[in-house]
Parts: C-alpha cells; structure tokens; sequence
C-alpha cells in the first residue's frame, strides 16, 4: 500500500490581461490560484487547484497547509470518498462552505489526478467515460463594456472558434440590459446560442420582471439571477419568470444543490469544481441532476472540467472562463467546430509553469 508522503502549497496573484466586470464585484484586475500538488511514497504525483476572486487566496491555501495536511500525511490516497469525509468531518464545524469547501476542493482534485495519472489514464475515462467532445461557450465578464466593445468582443470569440456566448446582464436599468441583449442577438443571428449572466444582480421580483422581458431573445439561460441563498425565490424565478435558469457556481456543497434541485430553482444546475467540493462532489452533484432529467453545465477551472463533461450524458456546455490559465500551462484546452477537447494525457494533464507562476507568488 502507497500513502501521502508529500503535500506541497502555493497561492499566486494572477493578473488579468484586461478590467473585466460584472454586477456584483464591479472590476475585476486579478484573480488568487492556489495550487496543492500530492505526492505518495512510490513518486507519483497529483495536482488540484482552485482560485478566488480578488482575494482570500491566502486563506485557503493556510487552510489545506495547517488543517487538511495533517489529516492526509500517511494515508493511502486511493480511499479519495474516505478521505474526503476526513477533510469534510475535519473542518466541518469550522465552516461547511467559503474557504473550506474551496480547499477541500483543491485536495480532492489532486487526489483523482494522482489516481488516474498512477493507471495511465485520462481523467474523463477513469471517471467512467462518455464523450471526449464536449460543447463549449466563451463566458465574457463584459458588464461595462460598450455596445461596440461587446461585438468586437463577440466577433473575436467567433474567430476563435466558439459557436456560442454568454454575456453580463444586471446593469442599473432594466432597459439597458435589453439594448445590449438585443444588439447581441441582432449581431449574432437568431439561432446562434446566447446566454447571459446576471451575477445575483437583482431580487426576485426585479429578475422575474427581467425574465420576461428577455423572452423574446430565446436565450439558452438566464444565470443567477438572485443571492444563491433564497432557494424559495429561484423557485418563484422558474416558475413566473418563464425563462431557463443556471444556477450554482456560489453553491458548496451536495445538499445545497439537493435543496435547489429538488425545489425546482434550477434549470441548469452550475457547479463549479474548484468550490463545490471537488470532483468528488461535482460528479455527485450531476448525476442528482440527471435524476431529475436536468442537464448539467459547468463554471470556472474549464481545462479541468472539460474531462468531468467528457464523463456525463446529461451534460450540456463546458465554460470557457474569462480567468484563463492559457499563459500558465503547457496545454490550455483545445477547441474544434464549437466544441472543447478532453485529452487523453494521463489524470487532468494541467501541467503548470511553476516557474512563471513563483514570479506571482502571494
């Protein structure tokens, strides 16, 4: 038997190319990566990662450092469901969300990527395997862009490849977020699939108004569109609002999607793995959804989640980010006719530039 030898951290301010925004962080300049790299006795090696927007960075990497690593050194890594009730039970009453959920997450994604990479075999397929070719769209954090920024923006998406687009919605009136729906949706054509982000910009009452008013663009989704908190209020969004919603990029845990799901707040359950537990629990959390025929989508950490995609017949589109980490890593996720790539490298196979990374070191 093989047991964790070696737990290596690190957190990394990652400035952004350009100011990007949305409803509820305004500007956005950087974003913090924080990496956990574990190694067993034999050699082998697996990386995971999340990242926090702006700040907090620090705090979860503190937290795998001091609290999840003395709970992992000498265990075998091959109990991952064991392990992760471990770190879960462990930090459980110091917070069973936020930091701790990003940091579990992070430990749990280097455990998947150290078992698979051990067997040879990509993530997708260890993970049980359904299609390597994943639908994809290029998630713009465009909220203050001009009109002619927004379609410049588009047509660059376009060039790259993308065959949909999600936008930011949530400005201070109504009527202007209906003026940049509706230039997108000229620019773009009428089937072209459009979605657009709301960033729990508005109440319930302001999102279900907002919902009906965006009807006549046909978008794919209308994103979370109020606090993740008010499992109620989604419900009501649904139901009065008319219009598909994807939530969950702000949910934790399995239960919080349990408790969405079951309430008929979603359309689109969202999780994000870098949060929401790790693959352990986004793996979880999709096949919830497919219980109840709902279709999965994904947020953040896209060269990652492209192989928990690649894993799942219900799922529907991989995000693109706009926290990239294609000037970081040898092989960003390739692209084809609209569609992301899982590769066949062993484990997630995000190999990282460790060295232009310790030039941001926090």
């Amino acid at each position: 038997m093989s047991v964790i030898s070696k737990i290596e951290t690190g957190c990394y301010r990652v400035p952004l190319p350009v100011v990007l925004s949305d409803s509820t962080h305004g500007d956005l300049t950087h974003f913090e990566l924080i990496l956990v790299q574990i190694e067993d006795a034999e050699g082998s090696k697996g990386v995971g990662y999340t990242y926090t927007v702006g700040s907090g960075g620090e705090a979860v990497r503190v937290l795998v450092e001091h609290y999840l690593k003395p709970l992992l050194l000498g265990q075998d890594p091959s109990f991952i469901e064991k392990l992760w009730e471990r770190m879960w039970w462990g930090l459980h009453y110091g917070g069973r969300g936020g930091t701790v959920s990003l940091a579990i997450s992070a430990v749990d994604i280097a455990l998947w990527d150290l078992a698979s990479c051990k067997v040879s075999m990509p993530l997708w397929k260890f993970l049980g395997g359904y299609d390597p070719i994943v639908p994809c769209y290029a998630g713009g954090i465009d909220l203050e862009f001009t009109d002619e920024q927004l379609l410049k923006q588009a047509d660059g998406f376009l060039e790259q490849g993308f065959r949909a687009i999600k936008m930011k919605i949530g400005r201070k009136h109504l009527s202007e977020d209906l003026k940049r729906v509706k230039a997108m949706r000229r620019h773009l054509g009428s089937d072209f699939p459009l979605m657009a982000d709301a960033n729990m910009g508005w109440s319930v009452d302001q999102a279900i108004r907002a919902c009906r008013a965006l009807a006549e663009f046909e978008l794919v989704w209308i994103e979370e569109p109020c606090i993740p908190d008010d499992v109620a209020g989604h419900a009501r969004i649904v139901r009065e609002g008319g219009q598909p919603i994807a939530t969950g990029e702000n949910l934790h845990s399995l239960y919080e999607f349990q408790q969405m799901i079951t309430a008929g707040g979603v359309t689109f359950p969202e999780p994000d793995v870098s949060n929401c537990g790790g693959i352990t629990v986004f793996m979880k959390i999709a096949h919830l959804a497919e219980s109840f025929n709902l279709p999965v989508t994904s947020h953040g950490v896209h060269d990652l989640t492209v192989h928990l995609l690649a894993a799942l017949p219900n799922r529907s589109y991989l995000e693109i980010h706009g926290f990239g980490l294609d000037r970081y890593i040898q092989e960003p996720v390739q692209l084809c006719d609209g569609n992301a790539i899982a590769p066949d490298r062993p484990g997630h196979g995000v190999e990282f530039n460790l060295e232009k990374l310790a030039e941001l070191s926090v």
